[in-house]
């Protein structure tokens, strides 16, 4: 019998861990016990099977400043990454997110190893900023597999072989989600408001925007007494978001794990998030939201001119901001509670949004294969 096919998985965010989670299951319903996992990621892959070599906590960041801070137990992290695929020689390395780290792990590879193949999940944005990116990507990984559509012109122009695959948010199953379970479990009156809080899955993000998220949602509970607030936790930064609650003078309902997170986002009447993937679910999930996002300010001053708007896949899509979109300086707890409070209290201004996110959604592919079968296949394909 031949041995098991050794697949390295790589990832260090939240978003990531789930996507290598994904990638895991659908590689272990093709190849049942010829397949053993390595690498590095959240719960979500360890309960795939996939051993990380470390917290991913640690690398959980966004920022020059952030970066600066955290670069030598980074490097470190490289170092241990390089030397587990050095001494398993697995037959492929799936880096998934996190450009930065997953470039580093990347070119050390190639050379200590050139005949592992290496696969990049999820492509870096060069359509809304650094378009040499593509070039840089394109001779530090032999395939890339792309989570949008417009990615592979980019990146093909340059020589990288390219698989999109589809992005797995737009696979989140509601089917289970109950509302009524998450009523019952808090204790809130099933005709109550609930203003959910996503304040982000990185150490950083909890530092700068959950601040602004909680302001404004205590402002909002005192203009409407029978708002009830929820907030789903990351395991990455459960224990932060928990300290952080603890000190409001109004209550606030922390849960957590996907379930939880999932009937909250059906049960919730608007919400508070974070940009990045969980907009996505939301808008799947038929909730009204406003959208804050803050980072240190050098990075800003950097990125600002830089980066198009808008920054939400959904509202990129659909080429107006279906969402509101409050970005540093004016990701602040008035505006947020001004355009929160629209939603809460004006059915048609929330039933307008919802009906345009579903819209959007529909044409990122809502609907289409599932991208954890489909990336599996691209990788087989590889290693064929």
């Amino acid at each position: 019998m031949s041995k098991p096919l050794c697949v390295m998985l790589v990832a260090t965010e939240a978003s990531g861990d789930d996507r290598g989670a994904g990638l895991a299951k659908a590689l272990r319903a093709r190849l049942g016990d010829n397949v053993r996992f390595i690498g590095a990621g959240g719960a979500q892959m360890a309960a795939q099977g996939v051993e990380s070599l470390f917290d991913i906590a640690q690398l959980s960041i966004l920022g020059v400043v952030d970066a600066l801070a955290v670069y030598p137990r980074a490097m470190k992290l490289v170092d241990q990454t390089v030397a587990l695929a050095a001494r398993e020689k697995p037959d492929v390395v799936v880096l998934i997110d996190s450009w930065a780290f997953s470039l580093r792990v990347a070119h050390r590879l190639r050379k200590i190893d050139p005949s592992i193949p290496l696969v990049k999940y999820v492509a870096p944005q060069v359509w809304a900023w650094r378009k040499g990116r593509a070039k840089v990507l394109a001779g530090a990984v032999d395939h890339l597999l792309s989570i949008h559509s417009f990615d592979a012109p980019y990146f093909e122009a340059e020589g990288l072989a390219t698989t999109f695959v589809g992005n797995a948010a737009l696979k989140v199953d509601f089917s289970k989600a109950d509302p009524a379970r998450l009523r019952k479990d808090l204790g809130i009156a099933p005709e109550a408001p609930i203003l959910l809080v996503l304040p982000g899955s990185r150490p950083s993000e909890i530092t700068r925007v959950l601040p602004s998220f909680a302001a404004a949602a205590l402002l909002l509970k005192a203009s409407h007494p029978d708002l009830e607030i929820v907030i789903p936790a990351a395991p990455t930064v459960a224990a932060a978001v928990k300290a952080q609650v603890a000190g409001w003078p109004r209550r606030a309902h922390v849960v957590e794990g996907e379930q939880a997170k999932l009937d909250a986002m059906k049960a919730a009447t608007a919400a508070l998030a974070c940009s990045g993937t969980v907009t996505i679910e939301l808008a799947l999930a038929g909730c009204p939201m406003v959208i804050g996002y803050r980072i240190d300010k050098l990075t800003y001053a950097l990125v600002n001119r830089l980066v198009k708007r808008p920054i939400t896949l959904f509202n990129i899509a659909a080429g107006t901001m279906v969402a509101p979109e409050l970005i540093q300086d004016d990701c602040t707890p008035e505006n947020l509670t001004r355009e929160a409070a629209l939603r809460l209290d004006n059915a048609d201004i929330a039933g307008r949004q919802i009906a345009a996110q579903y819209g959007a959604l529909e044409k990122m592919g809502r609907g289409g294969p599932d991208p954890s079968d489909a990336a599996a296949e691209a990788i087989l394909r590889l290693i064929a």
